[in-house]
């Protein structure tokens, strides 16, 4: 799982108990995951479906830095499959997993799905190369 991403939680980010809101881990995720997505489908085109199991374990204060861990678990003729680990920067607990997020990509005018033409063996090589060039 690569970890591709930061967020510094602020006072606006707390529930009552002072600590990350769920909600906004959720949209959150759901942000994370969708950029995750389109680079790896190379299109903005896509929707969210579905977001499966969410699981909260560990609190996130003011504060604490937070990673986002994304990789991808499936492949579709029209969707890809995404799970998020969100976890603490300094102490690497995880304050949250959400599997199975599923994207779909849509024609922009008919907002139908189509097929985005990646497999699992295309994204893996995608990424090496991707890794290859900021490790120059």
């Amino acid at each position: 799982m690569r970890f591709l991403s930061r967020r510094l939680v602020m006072p606006s980010d707390l529930n009552y108990a002072n600590s990350l809101f769920g909600g906004r881990a959720l949209e959150w995720i759901d942000e994370e995951a969708a950029i995750y997505a389109i680079c790896q489908l190379e299109t903005n085109c896509l929707v969210t479906k579905h977001i499966g199991e969410i699981s909260f374990e560990s609190p996130a204060m003011q504060g604490d830095i937070v990673e986002f861990g994304l990789e991808t678990k499936k492949v579709g003729k029209s969707s890809i499959t995404v799970t998020c680990l969100v976890r603490n920067k300094v102490t690497k607990k995880t304050i949250c997993l959400a599997d199975d997020i599923v994207f779909v990509q849509v024609d922009p005018q008919t907002r139908l799905p189509i097929p985005h033409g990646k497999t699992m063996d295309i994204l893996a090589k995608q990424t090496e190369k991707e890794i290859q060039t900021l490790n120059m």
